[in-house]
């Protein structure tokens, strides 16, 4: 395929991402308006910063009223795991592939555009994760912007039920691929289970979200690569 059908291939993908987006976006529209930011406010923020655990943690330090240096930090750290995923990229990308089009892959960076990023079999043509990522922010920003105007008008019920949305789109990323490779399926299944210790394990639960994705990635990851490594067809240039 050339680029132009690359990226309207990433539109095409990138619609469940949306949604997902939208609906989650919606009660962070609803919380931004309760602190007082109104629609541009929140929409500049919800597109240079397109991470809902970042969000609602700069929204609780709004809240409380916390110096920007502070806030900067904590979104920072709680968004360091995207700086994992960004390593992982580069190995999807040919060598071949400029800086023009590396650099902005990094404001790509969220859990479910790199999940369906780097599924494509073989090297990743970058405006296919362009796509993905302009109907994917649409949704994001659409859905912040609507919550903050008549976000308080549905009731407490409906706004919650929004959130499940985001669930399955993300049981649409890994169910496939899954399906395909047991390695992977029980990959999945490994990680679910480790997400799940560390949340009740007395020690572990008190790690923060951030840095409990940091840790599960890189030991996982490190896991998967030492067991079930990837070989280069040197042939071809292209993954096997």
């Amino acid at each position: 395929m050339n680029r132009v059908q690359w990226f309207f291939k990433g539109l095409k993908n990138g619609i469940p991402i949306c949604l997902g987006y939208f609906a989650v976006s919606f009660a962070l529209g609803i919380s931004a308006r309760n602190i007082g930011l109104d629609a541009p406010q929140s929409f500049f923020m919800s597109f240079s910063m397109v991470a809902s655990a970042g969000e609602f943690a700069a929204l609780n330090l709004i809240a409380s009223g916390a110096g920007v240096l502070e806030m900067i930090l904590t979104c920072a750290i709680v968004n360091l795991r995207y700086f994992l995923m960004s390593c992982s990229m580069t190995q999807k990308l040919s060598q071949d592939t400029s800086f023009l089009h590396r650099f902005p892959l990094a404001y790509c960076m969220t859990d479910e555009i790199f999940g369906l990023s780097v599924s494509v079999e073989g090297f990743l043509e970058p405006v296919y994760t362009y796509g993905i990522t302009a109907i994917s922010v649409f949704g994001w920003c659409l859905g912040t912007v609507l919550g903050v105007l008549v976000g308080n008008i549905l009731p407490d019920i409906v706004t919650s039920a929004l959130g499940v949305a985001m669930y399955g789109m993300f049981l649409a990323i890994i169910i496939p691929p899954a399906r395909k490779d047991r390695f992977i399926a029980a990959i999945v299944i490994a990680s679910m289970a480790s997400s799940y210790a560390f949340s009740v394990l007395p020690v572990l639960k008190n790690i923060s979200s951030g840095f409990r994705v940091i840790i599960l990635t890189a030991v996982l990851a490190g896991i998967a690569a030492a067991v079930k490594p990837i070989e280069e067809d040197d042939s071809n240039g292209e993954a096997a």
